[in-house]
């Protein structure tokens, strides 16, 4: 590997590190603001499960990832480009308290590097950006129907338990229904950062490539590290988003959004579809907390900007990755 390889390497790395600590409100913020964890304690629970989720899943979602772009036209400064805009967008996300997609932050660099490279749309996997932008709608909407379902049949079988009993439950309870989220956030997320690493070293002849594309073990260990890591340091001001300003949550809340959140990426991860962790964990939210009839105790103005966000997520990285590349090539002087 050539020193620009492992620069870039480098850099995906940073990128997984950023994703961890953005994407950290989706595993921790329920089970902190029920109080059920500490902030401290819950990151260390949710990091010690994104890690682990390495021996878990199969890598379907990091082979997609790899194939996203026509191997022809995967050179180190589209990669490169394609991870500058991700990591801008998060950075500038993280600063407004906006839980957005880092999955759809790295899709959406991936695409504006390779177009901008080779000048046509067709450079893309249409099945694969097809799939990721179908569940732009789809992944939400299933964990709201989940959240809704499963926080419905909780409320009915539990109608005779007193709320103390309820409290206490449902607060041993997230603790495993934390761990699962931390576990399908793990198994799906990493992976992302997994594919473009892989398709990095197969573009510089490290590894083949091929229909059987692996991932190596070490791209695989490092990754699911980085985002552990990443977890571990935290992403408060989007905690408060997710975890105090959508709706308000108890611990039986908190456990039927978190499993309904992982029983959908756990799907996802098995499908090998790239999915939004945040896009599931705000859908179930919304949908626990609607429950009842209670649709007015969904602050609607958060949920709006939070979809906002989303929808901008996919073209705003695209144009940042587009002039990441753009500079990238200049300096260096290659496509």
């Amino acid at each position: 590997m050539t020193t620009y390889v492992i620069a870039i390497i480098v850099v995906a790395l940073v990128f997984d590190f950023i994703n961890g600590f953005h994407d950290a409100a989706n595993s921790i913020a329920t089970v902190v603001s029920t109080r059920v964890l500490s902030p401290r304690s819950a990151v260390a629970w949710a990091a010690l499960f994104n890690f682990i989720a390495f021996a878990l899943f199969e890598p379907t979602v990091a082979r997609n990832i790899a194939k996203g772009v026509e191997p022809a036209f995967i050179t180190p400064n589209v990669i490169l480009g394609g991870l500058s805009g991700a990591i801008l967008w998060n950075l500038l996300t993280w600063w407004w308290g906006l839980p957005s997609s880092s999955s759809h932050a790295l899709m959406g660099g991936f695409a504006g590097a390779a177009v901008l490279s080779a000048g046509r749309v067709s450079v893309l996997d249409a099945k694969i950006y097809g799939m990721t932008a179908a569940f732009i709608v789809v992944s939400p909407l299933v964990g709201s129907v989940i959240g809704f379902a499963l926080m419905s049949a909780i409320r009915w079988l539990g109608r005779s338990w007193t709320p103390g009993k309820v409290d206490v439950g449902f607060r041993r309870l997230q603790l495993l229904s934390a761990a699962a989220y931390s576990l399908g956030h793990g198994g799906n997320d990493a992976q992302k950062t997994i594919g473009i690493i892989t398709a990095l070293l197969v573009s510089a002849g490290v590894q083949p490539g091929g229909a059987k594309l692996k991932p190596m073990l070490w791209v695989v260990l490092m990754c699911h590290a980085a985002m552990g890591l990443g977890t571990l340091s935290g992403g408060w001001r989007i905690v408060r988003t997710m975890g105090m300003k959508i709706t308000k949550l108890k611990p039986v809340g908190g456990f039927a959004a978190e499993s309904a959140g992982a029983a959908t990426l756990f799907g996802a991860t098995a499908l090998g579809v790239p999915v939004s962790t945040t896009h599931t964990i705000t859908g179930a939210i919304v949908g626990v907390g609607a429950v009842g009839g209670r649709l007015s105790a969904v602050r609607w103005g958060v949920a709006g900007r939070i979809v906002w966000a989303w929808i901008f997520t996919i073209p705003a990285s695209a144009l940042l990755s587009a002039l990441a590349y753009a500079a990238a090539r200049a300096v260096t002087g290659a496509p």
